[in-house]
């Protein structure tokens, strides 16, 4: 793939390589943009080789491929938005680095309080690849020290192929496709600041089941990583929300594992597992004080307020907004798209 930088050697000569090279070399990201397909709606997104991007965050999705150098001992947690990503940073992050910060939870209800995610966002203690964050762009993540823990919502075409063979830890977490849509549709609602929602649930949804939504179709998200799980299960662990709410503390000691850093039989004896639960959960993280008020700077003029990112977290929400007509039509979807592979929702 041509990297999209300008080309210091100016359109006239350009043009007549690009014809031969399987994409012109665009002389910008503005310059690319306006070549793709384009579709307002609910946000307004292009698509960039079968995905549909934020474009203005493609400046720094396409560089993903070419500058980030993966490692064997990296971790990269992958999610489709709203599948979890704030929770599983938080525990990835809790687990990996146990033996630096204990946080005990006392009779009496006092903390030992010097734990990071008790005064970090996990969104900021896990850097993520293709959002630009102050001090945490590509150049900065390749001088982190190993093992790096890195976020990503880029399916695996749009990684860097030596993802595939180099890591030998990745993560994917999936959830129930009606639930992903509503909280979604909050969640782009949520960063316009309260001013009319962009677009009626109704036309949301039927975009989204177009496969029109940022960093979809979700289907071919699931399934490039339930591919590489079946055929790496070694390397690449494919997990369920709904799994993980369910039984928490059976969720931590298989990342923990699968991290290779398993807990001991002492730490077992003593609740580690269950201080991580407790910690990250949803009530605990998201009743902080530092969760609750303040912004994310991610960058190109983004900005989210931290308590956007814990809306509910709750399976089956879908219900409570949408009709079993609607619940039907995403099923319907579904089914359909994801049918042979083995993945069921």
């Amino acid at each position: 793939m041509a990297q999209a930088t300008a080309s210091e050697s100016g359109k006239s000569d350009t043009n007549t390589a690009a014809s031969s090279a399987d994409e012109a070399q665009p002389q910008s990201y503005s310059d690319l943009v306006s070549t793709l397909p384009a579709r307002g709606g609910w946000v307004s997104l292009v698509q960039y080789q079968n995905y549909w991007l934020n474009p203005g965050r493609l400046q720094h999705i396409i560089p993903v491929k070419e500058l980030y150098k993966p490692r064997a001992d990296d971790i990269l947690l992958a999610t489709y938005l709203k599948c979890g990503t704030t929770w599983l940073k938080a525990l990835a992050f809790a687990i990996t680095t146990r033996g630096l910060h204990h946080h005990h939870h006392h009779a009496g209800g006092a903390d030992d309080d010097d734990h990071p995610l008790l005064t970090v966002h996990p969104q900021e203690a896990v850097p993520h690849l293709e959002v630009h964050t102050p001090g945490r762009a590509l150049a900065d993540i390749e001088t982190l020290p190993s093992p790096r823990l890195l976020g990503t919502h880029l399916p695996l075409s749009l990684l860097p192929p030596a993802v595939a063979s180099t890591c030998r830890r990745v993560v994917y977490l999936c959830r129930q496709p009606k639930d992903v849509f509503v909280s979604l549709w909050h969640f782009v609602n949520g960063m316009r600041g309260g001013r009319s929602p962009v677009a009626e649930m109704d036309a949301a949804l039927g975009m989204f089941c177009e496969g029109v939504s940022p960093f979809g179709p979700v289907w071919e998200h699931y399934l490039e990583y339930w591919k590489a799980s079946l055929a790496r299960p070694e390397q690449v662990l494919f997990m369920r929300y709904e799994e993980m709410v369910a039984d928490p503390v059976r969720a931590v000691k298989t990342l923990a594992g699968f991290f290779a850093v398993p807990f001991t039989e002492e730490e077992d004896r003593a609740g580690v597992p269950e201080e991580i639960v407790r910690l990250c959960s949803f009530e605990t993280l998201s009743g902080l004080e530092s969760n609750r008020t303040g912004d994310l700077d991610c960058g190109d003029n983004t900005v989210i307020g931290k308590s956007t990112f814990f809306r509910k977290g709750k399976v089956g929400d879908w219900e409570n907004h949408m009709t079993r007509e609607m619940g039907k039509k995403v099923d319907d979807v579904f089914e359909e798209k994801l049918k042979g592979s083995g993945l069921v929702f």
